[in-house]
């Protein structure tokens, strides 16, 4: 399932483009801000960025060379109200992969969306397709765990939070990173559902496998 970033300070275009990409089954997010734009791009994996040119803080061309400038790939379409030929050059020259004008028909958004998507997904390198941890392995074909030869059948969420851990061995993630990588959406911040299904993982994986750090979030031994 491909993850979108929306970049967009108006409430109503915002929900509006979320609303239609959740729809045709894409996971989404939305960043009204310049600050939280490059946060979220840095801390989550998307998989493109819908940027607005006029979110507060900073301007979305400076986003955008920010971006590809610390070796950012993530596809960007622009989608703004400037549609001066010099606005559609800087924002090329910026990086953007597409530039879309506003007032705009969702049908055209959605139709670049794909079509960056498919380019995108055809130029990265091939997936590895069993990751391993330790004497754990996790199939993405089969989609199944095995701990020591063991194999260890899970639930489609319970994978999907197992994936995000053997993709980033070592790695501490936040609660928040958590939610957002396996659940997709704003949740309720003071739910416990991240700790419930780590709980759940532990017993079938092992409580050694997945490990607390105070105050940070989990990390999966190496």
């Amino acid at each position: 399932m491909n993850r979108i970033l929306i970049a967009e300070d108006e409430p109503r275009i915002a929900s509006f483009i979320e609303k239609g990409l959740r729809s045709h089954g894409y996971t989404t997010s939305v960043a009204s801000d310049a600050a939280s734009t490059t946060d979220m791009v840095f801390s989550a994996n998307f998989d493109l960025l819908i940027l607005d040119l006029g979110l507060p803080g900073k301007d979305g061309l400076y986003i955008l060379e920010e971006l590809r400038g610390q070796g950012e790939q993530l596809p960007v379409i622009i989608l703004t109200a400037r549609d001066d030929i010099q606005d559609k050059v800087a924002g090329f020259e910026a990086g953007a992969d597409d530039y879309l004008t506003k007032p705009f028909r969702f049908e055209e958004l959605l139709m670049r969306v794909k079509a960056r998507l498919r380019n995108h997904s055809a130029n990265q390198p091939k997936v590895e397709m069993v990751l391993q941890v330790g004497n754990a392995t996790l199939d993405l074909r089969s989609r199944k765990v095995k701990v020591a030869g063991e194999t260890i059948e899970l639930p489609a969420r319970e994978f999907t939070l197992a994936e995000t851990f053997f993709s980033h061995p070592g790695q501490v993630l936040s609660r928040e990173q958590l939610l957002d990588r396996v659940w997709g959406y704003d949740y309720d911040p003071g739910s416990n559902i991240v700790d419930v299904y780590v709980g759940y993982l532990r017993k079938k994986l092992g409580n050694n496998l997945i490990e607390t750090v105070r105050g940070m979030g989990y990390r999966l031994r190496i």
